[in-house]
């Protein structure tokens, strides 16, 4: 009787996103530096997505992959950050029980939907350096959508999983999170009832589904690499490696800043420290991609300037 209660308790409360600090002079400066971020994030993925739609001399197997990171990327940060301007503005921290579980299941989406593009990505360099003569062939159009389907559906699975594990729990009355957004780790350590097949479950999608791709990433690179250096000419080496030069940024970038939230977790005890440093790669990688693709790609840079040319003319 006692867990019905407090499991029935769970889905009637409100869940309180207690953000990055309590110092309420620092919030209006939080503010103003997360919906910056934010509009920057916004704006710079949606150039991208435009530049590329615009443009058919970037309607490629390459720029394909590209336009779903950056609508993940824009999705990602819009699941997250504007509930927090908004709890910041009304000086509410409440949100739904549902809509908590709902923003972690999305975000979970997100990730691994990220870690299968940027693996994906590392697949289509690969093949374009290794095998120029039958990268039309091997990537093809209908395989491009399916490898981006299947990720997505991998992804979406991975996410409900969590989201109908954390159904199962019980829930004390008490319900806050020293975070700016849900995540699934942090609303099971909310739970009165054993989580143990939750932190297992979570251990174990996130080692295979963010392990595999990165280890394609680096199984591609490996080969790209022993192909470069057996190139005769210093210039195409040069060139096949300034074409993988933005997507190992990037890569470096989302990897590098999880793994630093993951260690940082289990270094320090602090959960507020904890929440800035998941700043890093919840919201730094996807405001960061777009200039890490536009200023180290001249055809990037080219329709980028088309498109705002013409979006001038226009106005």
């Amino acid at each position: 009787m006692y867990n019905m209660d407090v499991e029935n308790q769970s889905l009637t409360s409100d869940i309180f996103l207690r953000g990055l600090t309590d110092d309420t002079e620092l919030q209006p400066l939080i503010f103003i530096l997360f919906l910056c971020m934010y509009l920057i994030t916004i704006f710079g993925n949606v150039l991208i997505m435009l530049a590329i739609n615009c443009d058919s001399h970037l309607h490629t197997p390459m720029y394909f992959f590209l336009c779903h990171l950056s609508f993940n990327d824009m999705y990602l940060v819009s699941i997250t950050v504007p509930k927090m301007l908004v709890n910041i503005q009304t000086q509410d921290e409440r949100i739904t029980y549902a809509g908590c579980l709902s923003q972690g299941c999305f975000v979970a989406v997100c990730t691994i939907f990220e870690c299968f593009l940027l693996g994906v990505m590392a697949y289509d360099r690969y093949v374009a350096i290794c095998y120029p003569l039958r990268y039309t062939v091997l990537m093809n159009p209908c395989f491009c959508i399916i490898l981006v389907l299947i990720s997505l559906f991998i992804s979406i699975g991975n996410g409900l999983l969590h989201s109908l594990m954390v159904l199962h729990l019980s829930f004390c009355t008490d319900l806050e999170i020293l975070h700016f957004f849900c995540e699934i780790a942090q609303v099971i350590k909310l739970a009165c009832s054993d989580s143990l097949i939750n932190n297992i479950l979570i251990f174990v999608t996130a080692s295979i589904f963010a392990g595999l791709p990165l280890f394609g990433i680096i199984f591609s690179y490996v080969h790209i690499v022993s192909t470069v250096l057996k190139m005769p000419s210093s210039e195409g080496r040069y060139r096949a490696f300034f074409t993988c030069g933005s997507h190992l940024s990037v890569v470096f970038l989302f990897y590098g800043t999880g793994f630093g939230v993951y260690i940082t977790s289990e270094v320090i005890d602090s959960p507020r420290e904890i929440a800035v440093a998941s700043v890093m790669y919840s919201i730094v990688p996807p405001m960061m991609n777009p200039f890490i693709y536009s200023l180290r790609n001249r055809d990037m840079k080219e329709a980028l300037k088309k498109v705002i040319g013409r979006t001038a003319s226009l106005l």
